[in-house]
């Protein structure tokens, strides 16, 4: 393991709270309701008794009421950056996107962060196990919001996975990244997806924070 940083002094951590709290109302409980369809869709595969014929009118119309109300794409891309920002739409942590599990992030007083999440049919790979790159796309997520709870933040530039042994659906998966080390524009930060105390999937990445100039 990397030695951790050292907190530069008067430097202070960016950011308070690492995930959004989802809301009971609005857009928040519609995206709830849509994981629970999403779900329910792969349970019942070609197989179930269930009218599908009926199923893909309504959410057709549903579809088409949204499409009716919707402004604008580029409106909507900048305002999804505004308040609380990527918390609130990201595909890991986003209360607002229905393709996130999602997974709650808090940042702990030793410098890391960490979560729990169980993750369903809608992130299979083997059966009854997480895709592997799902894994990757969690574990990238984690190191950059610990980057940004240490207080220094960049761009992935590599990220370097062991898969120790398949990470089982159903079952909480603890999620946890610590900054390691940053030495002028590079940031090496590391993470782990375990079970029971014992690792899955770990993580090591590089990351490039392009606020710092490039040495001459």
């Amino acid at each position: 393991m990397s030695e951790k940083p050292e907190l530069v002094p008067g430097e202070t951590r960016k950011l308070e709270v690492l995930t959004a709290i989802p809301k009971n109302e609005g857009v928040d409980s519609a995206v709830a309701a849509t994981r629970r369809v999403i779900s329910a869709l792969l349970h019942a595969g070609d197989r179930t008794s269930a009218e599908m014929g009926a199923v893909a009118a309504q959410l057709n119309a549903i579809a088409d009421h949204l499409d009716e109300h919707n402004g604008p794409v580029d409106d909507r891309l900048v305002d999804m950056w505004s308040g609380e920002g990527v918390t609130r739409h990201d595909p890991i942590t986003g209360a607002e996107n229905a393709i996130a599990p999602p997974l709650h992030l808090a940042g702990r007083e030793d410098g890391s962060i960490g979560g729990v999440v169980t993750l369903g049919l809608p992130y299979q790979g083997p059966p009854g196990h997480v895709h592997g790159g799902v894994s990757a796309m969690l574990l990238d997520h984690v190191l950059g919001v610990s980057n940004a709870w240490a207080g220094t933040s960049g761009m992935t530039a590599r990220l370097t996975l062991n898969y120790h042994r398949p990470t089982p659906l159903f079952q909480e998966l603890e999620i946890t990244g610590r900054q390691m080390k940053v030495e002028g524009r590079k940031i090496w930060t590391e993470g782990v997806i375990s079970v029971d105390g014992e690792p899955c999937v770990s993580a090591e990445g590089l990351f490039i924070n392009k606020q710092v100039p490039r040495p001459r």
